[in-house]
């Protein structure tokens, strides 16, 4: 495919599409500039431009240099037209990556109160469910399985604290320590 094919609404082949801009490319290329300025800055508070061999003298010529080509950059990308057969929402951010977005930081905000079962359960449960977009029964599945092999492998075998929250998982944990027969001594 050439980027001159009018089915071609990607830019996977090697190269790219280097003739014209993708939608969301210029806000992009000015956030890299406005982040290597702002890393720039930060660097030339470690010591100033005082001397070569200042503490800060390394970080600022790297992060001058990241600025240097986030501009050249930014200037390419403002040159070449927009790609009229593309758009941000369907072919770079379709919905569901701000849903999951947002899940995630739902997941975040709720893994203290509610703990690390209710919380993940939630969390797997919603997710494949607006990813796979499978039935129910297979997205319950799935959720509560990948939780059940998330859970014993880190809480069992490798014994990371995980928060609590709502669920009795210490009482859970020891009433089946209980049913196993006691070892010697």
């Amino acid at each position: 495919m050439t980027d001159t094919d009018p089915a071609r609404t990607c830019d996977a082949a090697p190269g790219g599409q280097p003739r014209v801009r993708r939608p969301g490319e210029t806000v992009f290329a000015a956030a890299f500039v406005l982040l290597s300025l702002g890393m720039l800055w930060a660097a030339y508070d470690i010591s100033g431009f005082i001397a070569l061999s200042a503490p800060g003298s390394v970080p600022m010529a790297t992060t001058f240099v990241m600025a240097v080509t986030a501009a050249v950059v930014l200037v390419r990308t403002l040159r070449r037209p927009a790609d009229p057969r593309e758009t941000l929402r369907r072919d770079i951010l379709p919905a569901r990556i701000p849903i999951v977005v947002a899940l995630l930081l739902a997941y975040a905000l709720l893994l203290r109160p509610l703990g690390f079962l209710p919380t993940s359960a939630l969390f797997l449960i919603v997710a494949i469910k607006l990813l796979a977009r499978r039935s129910w029964g297979f997205t319950l599945a799935a959720s509560l399985r990948s939780l059940l092999v998330v859970y014993l492998v880190f809480r069992i075998v490798f014994t990371v604290l995980m928060p609590a929250g709502i669920v009795p998982e210490g009482e859970i944990l020891q009433w089946f320590r209980d049913l196993l027969p006691a070892g010697p001594g």
